[in-house]
């Protein structure tokens, strides 16, 4: 007997070909994804093949049609998992972490390794520190599914090093629906309890202001003139005017409150109607969520003492943030035989009101017990539309795809204001006003971006074909930033009674005169005060998909890219840039190579090797000044900063031994020339956190991955035997080490372009910024289809990884900062139900029952707590109605 291997789609393909040869292809290409075929198919007796044997037939449907290692996360696992936006959901990913619940490490490589696209199109970034989209803004409400690409190929931007995200927005639906969700939740650590607010505006909670916050005319004015706000280009009498115009109690002073329980509500709904032209779709997603978060947080500072560290710094943080969420997706689709049209519009705006105050000893202060109060409004917005088209030809075997996006972003940050208080001899807070700040600072980053993809199918026998696909895309990212910064100077000595008064008191318009408090502006003190940022990459690419040896698929591709990336320091008051503009343009070409063999049944190996290139961000780049809220830290940017490349190596075993249910384990390697790093430098008595390029490092690693059901009906157990449960888990090991030789250099700001010593910013050997060396992820639950419910247990586990090199040379250079994630325990609850002849939905989350916290430090003899805190644990419940 002569038995064949064929894939599923060979199958299917032979099949039909027996029966109607004309309509083989299109049998085999509108196949139902989970169709179990016969084993054996009736043979022509004058055929040489006795049997054909079904491969492939429990593969899902995009692991079959991907030749690349990818993951997939489907709707049906976004809603499993109760989270809330694509960058919780992406944590449940082998190899994946969430760095601020906002940045995802693709195996252990940075957020700056990794690019998020929505449908294809890149998106612009709202955040001053990162060039990538932060993905807590995509609530899940409006995904229909996330593809993470581990393995590179030429049809994807360059820029790659981890994985290439890709958020799929919800469809057309197959019919009518709406659907009306309410959610309220709460934390142990906030809800209930006394947190740190201010007034701000009336409307604050819809976040909007009600212009409270508008930079006033006279200062608006003035900055508009180039000229700087002081007494020798103003009179004393228009300092004080401008003065006079700033907001004070409502943005200035501190107050205590209770904080209120979490709120949300989301509005879904969508429909399809036929027409003359096609199947028209309309889908809209709109919600609303106000949520809080306070924190109390030791934020300390080590320094040598001996060969040990000790706390030389040493402060509380109290906070309270309020968070507010809008965002809107609206959908059209028109769809043929043989054409597709799209157009999506996402709109999301995210608010976060936040007062904090942080109280301590300090050392620029000489030990000395200081304290600085800080009120803060930041808006990022992100708007995005999309149009795109899908045609096919010739009988499906010539396929035109084509898109066009634009995207803006924007982040306004006014009035961030920061007042200092010293100590007097009876240990009571008083005012130093040479400490006081109020900010205004914009950026502005748009992208313009666009492709086409042409592939012809090529029929290579009965049974295998290859697909020649070629195609361009032009990507034009441009940003724009600028700071104003703002003090009230002294003109004399204050008085005890001024110095000790209430903060609204001191800065009311009473002391605000040519005698008292004269408005300065201080702008560029620290960094330029402002710069543009530009990056354009023109790209064409070429490749094959073609399954040449039977049950062996090789996809080989070629990517040229030609990009252009400056960012170059401004001097708002016209004079020149206290730094140089960066110009890095390079020509890149790139290949990709990936095999994927279908060795027996529902089992396949994969392999794939490719190079790539990480640029700097913009950010990272700009030698402009910026204060973290989250960690109080500042950062500055390097304009010597120059591309990464990369090699990367992927092997991948799969095996699908049922409907949904699998293992896979991978192996894989990534050398890295000139990545970048994080660097904690001293200026003077104060920290600042900077870039530079380490000169190599690799990373290697290991993922295993588990999915399995599992129906216990013989259980005397109802509760058992009416359930399906599951167990699922993945585990990634990585390694990873720095390589510095004694010759290495590298260019550091502080350096000003001067090659220094490599080993006096990076230890030869250490791990890779960013890196965990173990990442686990697991779920436990069932689903009851007959009391229609559904609970799962989430686990996962992020080990240590490096946020920023230590200060100091070689020899006196401070331990590395690190942070440890921790483990989280989550359990989310759904049910379904029917009441008033209405379906509802329910759910219950609960999240971070261990209550693990936040845990920065330094260790070297003591441990510095660099920053930590208590997340607390939080629940929430949700009730959808369904119309």
């Amino acid at each position: 007997m002569i038995k064949s291997y064929l894939t599923l789609s060979g199958v299917l393909l032979a099949s039909s070909a027996l029966i109607a040869p004309a309509t083989a292809m299109a049998q085999t290409q509108t196949q139902p994804q989970d169709a179990v075929p016969a084993a054996e198919a009736p043979i022509d007796q004058t055929s040489t093949v006795d049997e054909v044997v079904v491969l492939g037939r429990y593969i899902p449907e995009p692991n079959r049609e991907s030749s690349e290692v990818a993951a997939f996360l489907t709707n049906e696992d976004l809603q499993r998992t109760g989270d809330s936006n694509a960058a919780a959901a992406l944590t449940r990913v082998t190899g994946l972490s969430v760095v601020e619940g906002r940045f995802v490490y693709v195996r252990g490589l940075g957020e700056r390794y990794s690019s998020a696209l929505l449908n294809g199109s890149p998106l612009p970034s709202p955040e001053p520190l990162q060039r990538v989209v932060p993905l807590d803004l995509f609530p899940s409400s409006i995904l229909d599914g996330v593809t993470v690409q581990k393995t590179w190929s030429a049809n994807l931007p360059g820029e790659f090093g981890g994985g290439v995200i890709d958020l799929r927005t919800v469809d057309a639906p197959n019919s009518p629906f709406l659907n009306i969700e309410a959610s309220t939740g709460g934390n142990t650590e906030t809800t209930g309890k006394d947190g740190l607010i201010y007034f701000g505006s009336r409307t604050d909670f819809t976040g909007f202001d009600d212009g409270t916050r508008d930079v006033p005319d006279s200062i608006a004015a003035a900055f508009a003139s180039g000229q700087q706000i002081n007494g020798a280009n103003y009179t004393a009498t228009e300092l004080q005017q401008m003065g006079h115009s700033l907001v004070n109690a409502p943005l200035r002073l501190l107050q205590r409150d209770t904080i209120p329980a979490d709120l949300g509500f989301k509005v879904s709904g969508g429909n399809a109607y036929e027409t003359g032209l096609g199947t028209l779709g309309v889908i809209g997603v709109a919600s609303y969520s106000n949520s809080w978060d306070t924190r109390q947080a030791t934020q300390q500072e080590g320094q040598f003492s001996g060969a040990v560290l000790v706390p030389v710094s040493d402060k509380v943080v109290d906070s309270t943030s309020n968070d507010i969420q809008l965002n809107f997706l609206g959908g059209l689709s028109i769809s043929g035989e043989n054409n597709e049209l799209k157009w999506t519009n996402f709109y999301v705006r995210n608010t976060t009101k936040e007062a904090r105050s942080r109280a301590g000893t300090d050392f620029d202060a000489g030990g000395a017990v200081v304290r600085d109060d800080h009120t803060e409004w930041f808006v990022r917005q992100l708007f995005t539309t999309q149009l795109a088209g899908s045609h096919t030809f010739m009988m499906g075997d010539l396929q035109v795809d084509w898109r066009a996006s634009y995207a803006t972003t924007s982040r306004d940050a006014p009035y961030e204001s920061r007042f200092v208080y010293g100590v007097d001899a009876g240990g009571n807070f008083i005012h130093n006003v040479q400490g006081n700040l109020i900010s205004f600072s914009e950026l502005n980053d748009d992208v313009l971006s666009g492709g086409a993809d042409v592939s012809y199918t090529l029929p290579l026998s009965d049974f295998r074909e290859a697909v020649f696909s070629a195609g361009f895309a032009i990507l034009d990212n441009t940003r724009d930033a600028e700071r104003r910064d703002l003090q009230f100077a002294a003109v004399g000595s204050l008085s005890v009674d001024q110095r000790e008064s209430r903060v609204d008191y001191l800065f009311s318009d009473f002391n605000i005169n040519p005698t008292t408090l004269e408005l300065r502006e201080v702008t560029g003190g620290n960094g330029a005060s402002a710069y543009d940022a530009s990056l354009k990459v023109n790209a064409l690419y070429a490749m094959v998909d073609a399954e040449i040896v039977p049950l062996v698929r090789t996809t080989v591709g070629l990517r040229f890219e030609d990009g252009e990336q400056t960012v170059v320091p401004r001097d708002v008051f016209g004079g020149s840039a206290p730094y140089q503009a960066t110009r890095i343009e390079e020509q890149y070409y790139l290949p990709s190579f990936t095999a994927t063999w279908n060795f027996a049944e529902d089992q396949q190996a994969r392999f794939g090797i490719s190079q790539t290139i990480g640029r700097p961000q913009f950010r990272e780049l700009a030698p402009q000044s910026y204060t973290d809220p989250d960690s109080d830290r500042t950062f500055i940017g390097n304009p010597y900063l120059v591309d990464t490349e990369i090699l990367n190596i992927d092997a991948r075993y799969e095996w699908y031994f049922a409907r949904q249910q699998y293992v896979t384990a991978g192996l894989f390697y990534k050398d890295l020339d000139k990545p970048v790093e994080s660097i904690i430098t001293d200026v003077g008595n104060q920290r600042q956190q900077s870039f530079l390029n380490a000169p190599q490092a690799t990373i290697f690693g290991a993922e295993v991955e588990f999915k399995k059901f599992f129906e216990f009906i013989d259980s005397p157990s109802p509760f058992i035997a009416n359930k399906r449960w599951l167990i699922q888990a993945n585990y990634t090991w990585s390694d990873s080490e720095v390589r510095v030789g004694v010759a290495d250099t590298v260019l550091s700001l502080g350096g000003a372009g001067t090659p220094e010593q490599a080993s006096f910013f990076i230890a030869d050997g250490s791990r890779l910024q960013g890196q965990s060396e173990h990442v686990v992820n697991a779920q436990f639950g069932w689903e009851d289809d007959t009391a229609r419910s559904q609970a799962t247990i989430i686990v996962n586990y992020v080990s240590e990884r490096i946020t920023a090199r230590g200060a100091g040379a070689a020899g006196s250079r401070e331990p590395d900062y690190i942070q440890d994630p921790g483990v989280f325990l989550d359990f989310v609850y759904r049910k379904d139900f029917t009441a008033m002849d209405r379906d509802f939905g329910f759910a219950l989350e609960l999240r971070n029952l261990l209550q693990t916290g936040f845990d920065e430090y330094q260790e070297l003899g003591n441990k510095i707590l660099i920053n930590n805190y208590d997340l607390g644990s939080s629940a929430s419940v949700s009730l959808t109605a369904r119309f």
